[in-house]
């Protein structure tokens, strides 16, 4: 699967919009979710396809006012005026393997994002890991968001 995501990661890379850049101008932020959305949210609109890292979902919910009132409803709100768009990659903990994380790093709330929120949830598996980042990129381009879920138990 590392090789899967590095082969993704880098599809993003190559794009002049997401950057693959040095080290020295990465937007290191707090773990705060809800700023990284907002970040994201911004950096979209100033032409960037952000890509944004909850390491565990759990902690999604301390970004769901970004995501769903900003990410996912500003389009809505402002008649087409503002499309933000990102992709969200968002790990779910492994549960049955060994160092498993938790009960609060492996909650999975997809079911509930995908009432809240009209862009695609899409959860990884080996074999569509690159086609998928593709196609979140190409969903960037028209201003649709995508969440990605890695789930550690299938890995």
């Amino acid at each position: 699967m590392k090789k899967e995501l590095t082969q993704a990661m880098d599809l993003l890379a190559a794009d002049p919009a997401v950057r693959n850049v040095a080290d020295s101008q990465l937007i290191e932020t707090p773990v705060a979710e809800n700023l990284m959305v907002g970040l994201a949210t911004g950096l979209s609109l100033a032409g960037l396809k952000p890509v944004v890292f909850i390491e565990r979902m759990d902690f999604i919910l301390n970004a769901l006012d970004a995501i769903v009132n900003h990410l996912g409803a500003a389009q809505h709100i402002s008649c087409n005026q503002f499309k933000p768009a990102a992709i969200l990659r968002v790990v779910i903990g492994n549960k049955s393997k060994p160092l498993y994380t938790g009960p609060t790093h492996t909650q999975d709330f997809t079911k509930a994002l995908r009432k809240m929120i009209d862009f695609p949830i899409v959860e990884l598996k080996k074999e569509n890991v690159v086609s998928e980042y593709q196609s979140a990129l190409d969903r960037l381009s028209v201003g649709t968001s995508t969440m990605l879920v890695e789930r550690k138990d299938e890995w």
